[in-house]
């Protein structure tokens, strides 16, 4: 793997949800593993977002307040754009 090859902890964190669907080429998959057994960080950020998304999926629509879904909503139309 060269240099340029090396994934960043940007990447990582923008590959986080694909990394989890199974979704990742081959090639960034092998990437993402390599960075992931270099940096700790991303470790704990890998495990972190996996406790979120079991905690999350445990949540019914039932579960979240209105005044939250609101909220919520206009957060995620603008993350994009951010």
């Amino acid at each position: 793997m060269t240099p340029t090859d090396e994934m960043s902890c940007r990447e990582l964190v923008e590959l986080v949800t694909e990394y989890f669907e199974g979704t990742l080429a081959a090639a960034d998959r092998a990437r993402f593993e390599a960075h992931l057994a270099g940096c700790r960080a991303c470790r704990a950020y890998l495990a972190q977002m996996r406790l979120t998304v079991d905690a999350l999926g445990r949540l019914s629509e039932q579960d979240v307040e209105p005044d939250a879904e609101a909220a919520l909503r206009r957060a995620f139309r603008g993350w994009k754009r951010a």
